[in-house]
């Protein structure tokens, strides 16, 4: 056992999911082809951020099939499920489960039959396995039925939370707004991870990812003729120097040991190469995985772009946009996912996550409003080269479906039954 100080669940509580276990696997076992027709047909007709209505009607159809009725989200973007699963208590918790629907907007350039059919939009971060894997356990508790209504007091109560827009960070907000953490005791959820095998999973207790800034930075100089600078005042030299001068003091101006980055992804201004222009647009990232280093480097942000402001002549206007804070893994979720991993692949598969990365992930914001945690669940085939989240190549190894299925529903149903604490 790797638990980070986590309270475990008792031998009890595994004696009475035995026999529901065993049944569940037989069940996604059985469904498997169907929920890799399902990943199929979603990753051949990707949307795109805040477009995904195509996708959400497949969703409540694929649900409305299984007798599951569903609510469909603002703008017809968005869906949730609730059902349960045997016969829980009636104070049994409310665990969320939850998938995101959104595509990038990139090219597919795999060679494959359900390759993207959309030009220009792509599922290469893997959100069609996680929808794929929410119908998934819709379709295995709609066939477990009422094998376990009998036993009072044992079953889970679920509620299945497909999530537009997560790749501009605004779906998870979206959704809150509109009540779907509303009731909720704990939610789950999973990334598919090719860095590591289909069949091995990564937990991690705390922070899983970082806090991310979005940093605009505005430079207004005077514009002229490239001949004659000296009647102007240049803001693509401002910009030129401010750059650099972040790369080179952000990372003195922190302790070391606490993970940061602050990365210029854009730089826009000029009209014409004998154009020196009015103004420049410089637009980065800011990561930050410990609080106190976020609100430093924030500062010393603004301090630098005073300096260049001062040095340079021009204007410098600096904001920080769409806050988003880590993921924060609950420990008590976070030893359900371990437990029930545990059990689907055993723990010479699982490996506990020593470091947080440093991408963002908006499964945050309902971190914000309800315990839950996020699982990484391995796709890559062994053998091959893996393709990497956001490459234009990227593929999973489809048996990594049922994995998820059969550890969300296990982490479901402890937390459903398992101690209160």
């Amino acid at each position: 056992m790797h638990r980070r100080g986590a309270p475990a669940f008792s031998d009890e509580v595994w004696d009475v999911l035995s026999t529901w276990e065993t049944r569940f696997d037989q069940l996604i076992d059985e469904y498997d082809e169907d929920i890799i027709k399902i990943r199929r047909h979603l990753h051949a007709h990707p949307e795109a951020s805040g477009e995904e209505v195509a996708t959400t009607r497949y969703v409540a159809d694929s649900l409305k099939e299984l007798g599951v009725e569903s609510r469909i989200y603002r703008d017809d973007i968005g869906a949730t499920a609730d059902f349960t699963i045997g016969s829980p208590a009636p104070e049994s918790p409310l665990i969320a489960i939850r998938g995101d629907l959104d595509a990038l907007r990139m090219p597919d350039e795999k060679t494959v039959a359900y390759a993207s059919q959309n030009p220009g939009c792509a599922h290469a971060c893997g959100h069609d396995a996680h929808a794929a894997i929410l119908l998934g356990i819709a379709m295995a508790a709609a066939g477990f039925g009422s094998e376990g209504e009998n036993e009072d007091g044992l079953g889970a109560q679920i509620r299945l939370l497909f999530q537009p827009a997560e790749e501009i960070c605004m779906g998870a907000t979206w959704m809150v707004e509109q009540g779907a953490a509303e009731g909720v005791d704990a939610i789950l959820g999973l990334h598919v991870d090719p860095e590591c095998l289909v069949g091995e999973v990564g937990i991690r207790y705390g922070n899983l990812t970082a806090n991310c800034d979005e940093v605009e930075i505005v430079i207004e100089g005077h514009g002229g003729h490239s001949a004659r600078p000296h009647q102007t005042v240049d803001p693509i030299a401002a910009a030129a120097h401010l750059v650099s001068s972040l790369y080179e003091f952000l990372p003195r101006s922190v302790d070391s040991r606490h993970p940061s980055v602050f990365t210029a992804g854009q730089l826009n201004g000029g009209y014409a190469p004998n154009v020196i222009p009015e103004h420049v647009t410089i637009r980065g990232s800011l990561r930050t995985t410990d609080a106190s280093t976020r609100l430093s480097l924030q500062r010393r942000i603004v301090e630098i772009c005073k300096g260049a402001e001062h040095s340079s002549g021009t204007e410098i206007r600096v904001q920080f946009l769409s806050p988003l804070k880590a993921v924060d893994n609950h420990p008590r979720v976070a030893a359900a996912f371990e437990e029930a991993a545990q059990r689907v692949v055993g723990p010479d598969h699982i490996h506990i996550i020593e470091r947080p990365s440093m991408g963002g992930e908006d499964f945050s914001v309902y971190l914000d409003h309800v315990p839950g945690a996020l699982l990484r669940l391995g796709c890559s085939t062994p053998g091959t080269e893996p393709q990497f989240l956001h490459s234009s190549l990227f593929d999973l190894d489809e048996r990594a479906l049922a994995t998820g299925i059969k550890i969300l529903i296990r982490s479901a149903l402890l937390l459903s039954i398992g101690p209160k604490q």
